[in-house]
């Protein structure tokens, strides 16, 4: 290159672009001739770190890589290497070395961490075949199958389930249950695996049996037969005829509707009943659709009679008042009479009197405020005139 013109390329807008030489730079030869290149190509290689274009180090030291990090986020500041110099010059032409991007990490949207092969798929087809051969049996998207699956990865015939998770398997078949359950399916035809032989899942899912209630049936009669299988039944007893005698409800007694006086003759059993059914005869009771005996005829005819009268004196207004109701002024008088009684007897257990004495006294003055203040003053009297004894004088 001695004695040929270089082409003028570090410049930028006219001006010499700016250019610092780092100290990781340590060969002095190297410093001066790479200067020297800089300064023929129109560069300026003597500018400060912080006001330079370009920043020139050496790549094999930890300085580099720094400075790397520390420009990386500045723009229009790159930092080369010293060899980026002299490729410039050669080729004639600046141009940076480009911003190397890293991969971020982690798998690509949609992608599986590890993708499925035919080779898994089909193996857990063979799988789910000898398993669950049927799908009406249910639980192949269930999470025990394919935890018995990865529960083998140990055994050497199954070292291909430790490619994947138990989950991963699980949601593999689920994704793409329809294409698994034809593979299955041929697999199936093929072997002809009999329903519930040795090796299989040993799940099955049965329809539930639910009980129907009969329609029309009452929730109590559904109760008595569910108890009736528990319990024992009780004997039934026959229907027996009420002794004859009076009523005091005055409404005729309820006999079975078949049948006679031949019924009665057949349950009356005692000599008490026979006595009873031939000396009090005007107590006999009504059997079946006879007229009701005389004395409920009566009975009826009364209280439809009283109630009538009930009914208009109602109507009519209050009752008159010969029918000994008490007058009003008698019912004060008796008022003022219970009043009375009631603070006498007050003032006798509060002063300590007997009623007698307390009744005595009012009756002479026939003032209470006047009485009550006696008795409390002649109480007050004995207390002073006459201390208790009992209390021992304090020494």
């Amino acid at each position: 290159m001695a004695g040929r013109f270089l082409k003028q390329i570090f410049v930028e807008n006219g001006n010499p672009m700016a250019m610092h030489i780092h100290s990781s730079i340590a060969n002095i030869n190297a410093r001066t001739t790479l200067s020297e290149r800089i300064a023929h190509s129109g560069g300026n290689p003597h500018a400060a770190e912080h006001s330079a274009r370009v920043i020139l180090a050496d790549p094999n030291t930890e300085a580099f890589q720094l400075l790397v990090k520390a420009y990386q986020d500045t723009p229009g500041v790159y930092v080369e290497s010293y060899l980026w110099v002299k490729k410039c010059v050669e080729k004639g032409v600046v141009k940076f070395t480009p911003v190397v991007f890293k991969n971020p990490g982690g798998r690509r949207p949609g992608e599986e961490r590890m993708s499925f092969t035919d080779k898994d798929e089909e193996m857990l087809a063979h799988w789910i075949a000898a398993k669950i051969p049927y799908k009406e049996i249910g639980g192949r998207t269930g999470n025990r199958l394919y935890q018995q699956l990865c529960d083998l990865h140990s055994d050497p015939e199954y070292a291909w389930v430790t490619r994947h998770t138990w989950q991963s398997w699980r949601e593999r078949y689920k994704k793409n249950a329809a294409r698994f359950d034809d593979i299955i399916a041929a697999i199936v035809a093929e072997t002809k695996p009999t329903l519930g032989q040795k090796g299989q899942y040993g799940y099955v899912r049965q329809p539930e049996r639910r009980k129907r209630a009969r329609k029309g049936v009452p929730k109590d009669e559904e109760f008595d037969e569910d108890m009736a299988d528990q319990k024992p039944k009780m004997e039934t007893i026959p229907d027996s005829q009420p002794i004859a005698g009076p009523s005091n409800m005055g409404f005729p007694h309820a006999g079975p509707a078949q049948g006679g006086p031949g019924i009665m003759s057949a349950v009356r059993g005692s000599p008490i009943e026979e006595e009873l059914d031939e000396t009090e005869s005007d107590w006999a009771i009504r059997v079946g659709n006879a007229p009701p005996p005389g004395w409920a005829k009566r009975r009826a005819s009364n209280d439809l009679h009283d109630g009538q009268h009930l009914k208009k004196q109602r109507q009519d207004g209050p009752p008159p008042a010969d029918q000994g109701s008490i007058p009003p002024q008698t019912v004060v008088e008796i008022a003022n009479m219970h009043v009375i009684d009631s603070n006498i007897r007050d003032i006798a257990k509060k002063y300590r009197f007997t009623i007698e004495e307390v009744q005595e006294y009012y009756d002479k003055c026939g003032d209470m405020s006047q009485t009550h203040s006696r008795f409390q003053k002649m109480r007050e009297m004995l207390t002073n005139n006459f201390p208790d004894d009992t209390i021992p004088p304090s020494q």
